[in-house]
């Protein structure tokens, strides 16, 4: 809501010559008002996978041998899941992974899944070579074939014959507590009918929005041609050319919450201050659940405060990023301001747990124009236990409910224990026109 500026009564009972001099004294001291426009855009331009990453044995070459085991670091929200794929090293083009979208690590309930997780691997045929009798003597590349991905239940389409995949890969999960788990793979075929190394493979976890998967088949799809580069793991082992694909699409997707414009003069920064603890006037919930209703009813109330603004994108009330190309949410505000007033802003990281970016500082001045997007930082609201954003089981915008914690407001470091993000500036541009 904006606050109109509160005219000022001028005395009348006074001779001429007096009232003169007042009038053209006040006149002159007077700051002109002027009109501007503030917007602000989410322009990151956002990725489905929120992490990605390889695996590979010890020796040389790096395979996985019977008897040996490879583990993956990773975090994830619920309702997220972990895929991988390896060769199955004496075939021809064989591949194990677990069905799309993955190994799902936390149950309907919200808590983590640990143990055995073995049942969830599949064998999976990727339809480019025809299957010699896998083996030791397996002619690599073998004779082309060109058919789509299918899983191999048993015999494949040439009639040789396997274990299920379980029995030759041991997958095992352990929780480490904060969103973390630990996927071990251990090559279990040794002395089996289907004996083989692991080779050298890729893994991923998909965002999930809305309660929908960014991207619920990152590496493969069965019923469809092989792609990106999956072949180099199916035929040879080679994972360069499906990592270099993952890790194109692996970065960070995240909305803004409705943004909190505020007008002042005469006082600091009254969103907030680094060093002190959160005021308890409402930033908590910007920073935790993007909800700056409160705040913005509290600013009102502070002396030296003029306008105040709430300013939710038109059809999504969050400020979307750039998805596929299309053009992430803006929102825009007409405002008034004099010489001597400033200018400051908060949102929230949605994808977070209670990290929010708002103006430095005390914000800027508000006559200015032009691009201000460099006057914003991005803070830690310290009433939170922070998770890897975007992959974190008790972040509010992710179906989770915030740890609590009492630290005081900091610049939250780049990189951080978690993950390293983009610059400011491409994440959010704040204009002034």
């Amino acid at each position: 809501m904006n606050f109109s500026r509160r005219n000022l009564l001028w005395l009348t009972a006074v001779v001429f010559p007096l009232a003169f001099t007042a009038c053209s004294k006040d006149k002159n001291d007077t700051p002109a008002s002027e009109s501007a426009t503030i917007t602000v855009e989410n322009v990151l331009n956002s990725q489905p996978l929120v992490e990605s990453g390889t695996f590979k044995g010890t020796g040389t070459p790096p395979v996985i041998l019977p008897g040996q085991s490879v583990s993956i670091q990773f975090s994830a929200a619920k309702g997220e899941a972990i895929s991988f794929a390896t060769m199955y090293g004496w075939s021809n083009d064989l591949f194990f992974a677990p069905a799309n979208p993955g190994i799902l690590v936390y149950d309907a309930t919200g808590n983590p899944i640990e143990g055995d997780v073995s049942s969830q691997v599949k064998l999976w045929d990727n339809g480019t070579r025809i299957n010699q009798v896998p083996g030791a003597t397996v002619n690599h590349p073998g004779v082309a074939d060109n058919q789509n991905i299918a899983e191999v239940n048993g015999t494949d389409a040439q009639g040789n014959t396997y274990l299920p995949a379980s029995s030759l890969v041991k997958a095992t999960l352990k929780y480490n507590g904060n969103s973390g788990f630990t996927l071990t793979l251990e090559n279990t075929s040794g002395g089996t009918a289907n004996e083989t190394p692991l080779s050298p493979g890729v893994w991923s976890v998909s965002y999930i929005v809305g309660g929908q998967l960014l991207n619920a088949a990152p590496l493969y799809a069965a019923g469809k041609p092989t792609a990106n580069g999956l072949t180099g793991i199916a035929e040879s082992g080679d994972n360069t050319t499906l990592s270099a694909y993952i890790s194109g699409i692996t970065g960070v997707f995240t909305p803004l919450s409705p943004i909190l414009v505020v007008v002042y003069n005469g006082i600091d920064n009254p969103i907030y201050k680094t060093g002190e603890n959160d005021r308890g006037e409402g930033l908590k919930l910007i920073a935790q659940q993007g909800n700056a209703d409160v705040l913005a009813a509290a600013l009102k109330t502070k002396a030296g405060v003029k306008a105040v603004y709430v300013l939710a994108a038109a059809t999504s009330k969050v400020l979307l990023p750039v998805i596929n190309g299309a053009a992430g949410s803006s929102v825009s505000q007409a405002i008034t301001v004099t010489q001597g007033d400033r200018i400051a802003i908060a949102t929230m990281y949605g994808f977070s747990n209670d990290w929010f970016f708002a103006s430095s500082g005390n914000g800027v001045d508000a006559t200015q124009k032009g691009d201000i997007s460099t006057s914003i930082a991005l803070y830690d609201d310290g009433t939170a236990i922070s998770q890897f954003p975007g992959a974190g089981i008790t972040q509010f915008n992710l179906a989770g409910t915030p740890l609590a914690e009492s630290k005081a407001i900091a610049a939250v470091p780049n990189p951080n224990e978690f993950t390293t993000l983009p610059a400011i500036q491409n994440f959010i541009r704040v204009t002034i026109k």
